[in-house]
């Protein structure tokens, strides 16, 4: 019988099915473990668990149970204490125990490449309380951007433009985070021209990156993305340190996404997650290897030859406008007509209010006509009852 090596994925989203895929054609045995049943990477595991992963003796029992080679986790809302003491003993945390504790909140990452690493990033401040949070946005001053320390997919996060929007603000943050009362960070807001995610490999064979991926995000959630983003030589040297000085302060093996802001010749640090990113979707019809190839060959530890982009491209997520037991996405065939096109439905069980549930995906000799074509394509699609 063949004898192959266990991934137990944590957290079983659209981008955590991706990666199983590409896990299961390297020959691993693959369990998707997450909150609730027939999560997307559920679908197409070997097999399945349903815990709450906040919970650290839940989350002990199933990687106990499983005895993984590898615990990759794929979203922040883990109990990474459980995380750390599982290392202790031997288990492999990709890309470490440390890097998930660092980035299941805000606070964490920021104090690191701020403070420790001296990376440029906007002014920042911490509350606990509404008083708290009041005058630390004061102290930053007005216009300023709220987030909850740990939330997915950008719930949470607002623009605060003035003191009659502190109210509004703080609800947003409390109704967005994973955990309720939890603290906030209240950051400068950076005027800034554009914002990438630049996806950056660390492998067996060193550290590579791929080209700059510019998005556009709502609500602290990416509503499109593209590949490569325009950068001057000055703007792309300055990524790369910057990626470069975070990612080796985690460790590990693993692709990482390092968000930054573009400001003329400046650029600021944002966040940076462990795992493949939202707005990498767009590597499915841009690279030849995708992020989520590229994540499982780096942790397996096989060498990473090149990274080479084909064509440009462009991705457009579509997402519920309301909470549904059921619901269908029609008008497939029509964004499928789009030439260069590709669409992936995530086969969410339920929708909620903003939940992405597909991704239109189209490829052009020109970004500006990708973007065109996956914009086309979002046109097409519904969420209908």
């Amino acid at each position: 019988m063949y004898k192959s090596k266990k991934l137990l994925l944590l957290g079983s989203g659209e981008l955590g099915k991706e990666i199983l895929l590409e896990a299961q054609r390297l020959g691993v045995t693959t369990v998707a473990v997450d909150r609730y049943e027939h999560a997307p990477a559920m679908q197409v595991a070997h097999s399945s668990h349903v815990i709450d992963m906040l919970d650290a003796a839940q989350l002990r029992g199933v990687v106990e149970k499983e005895q993984p080679d590898l615990i990759v986790p794929e979203i922040e809302a883990i109990a990474t204490a459980a995380l750390v003491e599982l290392e202790v003993e031997g288990f492999t945390v990709i890309p470490s125990a440390r890097a998930a504790q660092l980035t299941m909140d805000r606070e964490g990452i920021r104090r690191l490449a701020s403070e420790t690493l001296k990376l440029p990033t906007a002014a920042y401040k911490f509350a606990d309380t509404y008083e708290e949070f009041v005058q630390a946005a004061k102290e930053i001053g007005f216009p300023n951007v709220v987030k909850p320390l740990m939330s997915s997919s950008g719930k949470g996060q607002s623009v605060c433009k003035t003191e009659g929007d502190l109210e509004d603000c703080w609800r947003i943050a409390m109704e967005g985070g994973r955990v309720q009362n939890g603290r906030v960070i209240i950051e400068e807001f950076i005027r800034f021209d554009s914002e990438i995610t630049l996806l950056t490999v660390r492998a067996v064979n060193g550290t590579m990156y791929c080209a700059p991926i510019g998005h556009v995000q709502q609500g602290g959630d990416y509503i499109e993305s593209w590949q490569p983003h325009d950068m001057t030589e000055a703007q792309m040297n300055e990524a790369k340190r910057i990626a470069l000085a975070i990612t080796d302060e985690l460790g590990g093996y693993g692709l990482f996404g390092v968000e930054l802001f573009l400001s003329e010749d400046k650029v600021y640090f944002s966040e940076v997650s462990p795992r493949p990113h939202d707005t990498g979707l767009v590597t499915l019809v841009t690279q030849n290897l995708s992020e989520f190839a590229l994540h499982v060959r780096a942790i397996l530890g096989y060498p990473i030859p090149e990274i080479k982009l084909i064509t440009p491209g462009a991705s457009r997520p579509l997402k519920a406008t309301e909470e549904l037991s059921e619901y269908s996405i029609v008008g497939v065939e029509n964004a499928l007509s789009v030439p260069n096109t590709e669409v992936r439905l995530f086969g969410k069980p339920v929708t909620k209010m903003g939940r992405r549930v597909a991704v239109a995906l189209s490829s052009a000799d020109a970004v500006e006509a990708a973007r065109e074509n996956a914009a086309q394509a979002l046109e097409c699609l519904t969420v209908e009852k």
